[in-house]
């Protein structure tokens, strides 16, 4: 008998959830699983101090909803403690840098630890296994080591110009840090070494025995504020003993008959619907897929997308966001008739701009019985502090708030800032059709498009549209990927389009989808994150 599917960037990781529903576990258990062993094998794309969002279509007990678990701004945050600190801001919109990079590195760029909460939730609500039992895969990785793998390497030392501070200096950066991750001999580890993290193993053991409420408001909770005050931090214990994830229910939209279901604000799920309904003022199948016309189509609808969550989009508790006027047909075909009359959208960014980094990832399951579920968790771009003893790395999410007060996405204590997460699922009439998700900063709603489109415009199976070579707009440059055709480029740049080309065969966000037919469940991991799918 089937019992499900799971697609996630680590093949440790999938194997860990196809387990769970090979024990009888559902898709719940299987996510949950799959995300507790991320943390343990890719520790700079996630962890237990994260945050994200789930999107849990249960049918079986009635329910559908987004479980969000977004990082907090401290209490202590001021709304202009940065503003003088502003250098430039980064051209994806994917934050600011500021000087000293007080905003992504070190203490201060840290929000509420909400990952390990939202995962207890959602397995005590809707699941059937207890975290106890999940976390010994996770446990034996940190304790026995994990083989580094191309991805995982590939993020620690890569550079992508000046401006953001790279991983391999946040690694550097802070004793605790420096142990886990390089030799003896001073030398980060490299593809196919093994890493081992005791003082992960050991944490995640005290969580199994002691429960989560231990790192909330136990001892391990003691030990991070501790750390937190001795460093400068910002994070407090009554920020900890505030983390609760929050059920919202899903942003709906349709899109060529379909009914698309995502997450609302102030994650990117609004930016998705609102591509897709500019989008379906045009016949893309026939301008041909990753042609001239249709780049430059889909470019304009991102870059309008882009713009608007600039102006509008944050965090509905502290502003109020026009979600219904950007996500309206009304909206999508003004917009459309903008891009038909040929108007370019100018996509405005403070200062000289590079490209930065993107640190997330995905996991998507189904079972049985139809429970779908797409999670997206971070660290948003790594701290890299690691408190002395605990082994895991506090996320650096403070980097995308706004530092200029009375914007959209400004600094406020206990607000949550912007996030283009978007776990989606694309329904046939009552019936899931399409569940993805994907890690990737500010690609992600981009990613996510396209994959989509791919498999409602061109009928690609869920390994094909991902796959399919990809681009993206987030500023006035197309950036496109290697296998995008350099005579579709050139036609680009004859038509006023200024495009970069990256040296990556598979970029612009690490999409992970499970498409359900008539004939079963067929699903796809993205070529350029390592991961694999697995039906069990």
């Amino acid at each position: 008998m089937t019992h499900g599917i799971v697609t996630a960037p680590q093949p440790e990781a999938v194997e860990a959830g196809a387990e769970a529903l090979k024990a009888g576990g559902n898709a719940i258990d299987a996510a949950v699983a799959t995300a507790l062993v991320q943390t343990a094998v890719d520790p700079q794309m996630c962890g237990i101090a994260g945050f994200g969002s789930m999107h849990l279509y249960l049918p079986t007990l009635g329910e559908h909803l987004l479980l969000d678990f977004y990082g907090r701004a401290p209490a202590a945050v001021k709304s202009d403690m940065w503003q003088d600190l502003i250098e430039r801001e980064a051209e994806d919109g994917f934050g600011f840098i500021l000087k000293d990079r007080v905003n992504e590195m070190g203490y201060q760029s840290i929000t509420t630890p909400m990952t390990l909460r939202a995962l207890d939730t959602a397995l005590k609500r809707f699941g059937t296994m207890d975290i106890a039992d999940l976390l010994q895969p996770a446990i034996h990785y940190a304790a026995e080591g994990f083989m580094v793998r191309p991805h995982v390497s590939y993020f620690w030392n890569v550079k992508e110009g000046a401006g953001r501070v790279p991983t391999i200096e946040k690694l550097k950066n802070y004793a605790a840090t420096r142990a886990i991750y390089f030799k003896e001999n001073g030398q980060l580890r490299a593809p196919g070494e093994i890493l081992t993290n005791s003082d992960m193993a050991n944490t995640y053991r005290r969580i199994a025995k002691d429960g989560v409420d231990d790192f909330y408001s136990g001892t391990i909770a003691q030990e991070i504020i501790e750390d937190m005050r001795t460093n400068g931090g910002m994070l407090a214990a009554g920020d900890l003993n505030l983390a609760r994830t929050s059920d919202n229910p899903p942003l709906w939209g349709e899109y060529r008959g379909l009914r698309v279901a995502t997450n609302p604000p102030p994650g990117g799920g609004v930016m998705v619907l609102e591509m897709l309904n500019i989008l379906e003022n045009f016949d893309l199948k026939s301008m041909g897929h990753n042609s001239i016309k249709y780049i430059s189509t889909l470019s304009e609808a991102m870059k309008i997308a882009t713009v608007d969550k600039d102006n509008y989009l944050g965090d509905p508790n502290f502003v109020d966001v026009p979600t219904e006027r950007l996500i309206s047909k009304t909206h999508g075909a003004d917009m459309a008739l903008r891009i038909k009359s040929g108007e370019k959208t100018y996509v405005s960014r403070l200062g000289p701009q590079v490209e930065e980094s993107k640190d997330t990832t995905q996991v998507t399951s189904i079972d049985e019985h139809g429970n779908c579920v797409s999670l997206t968790h971070s660290l948003g771009m790594p701290s890299g502090v690691v408190s002395a003893g605990l082994g895991f790395m506090y996320n650096g999410c403070m980097a995308v708030f706004d530092p200029r007060p009375g914007n959209p996405d400004s600094l406020a204590p206990g607000k949550a800032r912007f996030t283009a997460m978007c776990p989606t699922i694309v329904f046939k009439g009552d019936d899931p059709f399409f569940i993805v998700g994907a890690p990737g900063g500010t690609f992600i709603t981009m990613g996510v498009l396209q994959v989509i489109l791919n498999a409602v415009e061109f009928g690609m199976d869920a390994q094909q549209a991902i796959s399919a070579p990809r681009f993206c707009a987030t500023s006035n440059t197309i950036d496109v990927s290697n296998r995008i055709l350099r005579s579709v480029e050139a036609g680009l740049n004859l038509n006023g389009y200024p495009t970069r080309r990256t040296y990556l065969s598979y970029h612009f966000a690490g999409v992970h989808a499970v498409r359900l037919t008539g004939a079963g469940w067929d699903g796809g991991a993205d070529p350029g994150r390592d991961g694999m799918a697995i039906e069990v």
